[in-house]
C-alpha cells in the first residue's frame, strides 16, 4: 500500500551562490525570506516522514531519533503558522489604518 505524502516539495531557493538582490537595504528581499524559510520547513516535513517510513520498515532502529525529527518538522510547521499568522493580522492592522 502506498501513502501519498501530504507535503509537497518547494521550488530551490530563489537566492544561488551568495547573491543578494538589491534593495533598500542592499540584502535579500523579505519574499525571498518567507519562501526560504518556507523551503527549509517543508524539507524538515519530508524528513520527518522519511524516517517515520524507515521505522516502519524497519530500516531505522532508533525510535528516539525518528521522534527529534518528527517533534523538529512539527515544531518548525507551528512556527511558521503562527508567523504567518502574525503578517496576517498586521497586514489587516495596516489596512484598518486610515491615512
Amino acid at each position: 500500500m502506498k501513502i501519498n505524502p501530504f507535503v509537497t516539495p518547494l521550488p530551490a531557493p530563489l537566492q544561488q551562490d551568495g547573491e543578494k538582490k538589491s534593495g533598500i537595504s542592499g540584502g535579500f528581499e523579505f519574499a525571498d525570506l518567507l519562501t526560504d524559510a518556507l523551503y527549509k520547513v517543508n524539507q524538515e516535513q519530508l524528513k520527518s516522514a522519511e524516517a517515520a517510513k524507515g521505522l516502519v520498515s524497519g530500516n531505522i532502529e532508533d525510535l528516539h531519533q525518528v521522534m527529534l525529527v518528527s517533534e523538529k518538522a512539527k515544531l518548525s510547521l507551528h512556527l511558521s503558522v503562527q508567523v504567518t499568522n502574525k503578517l496576517i493580522d498586521a497586514y489587516r492592522e495596516i489596512s484598518r489604518m486610515q491615512i
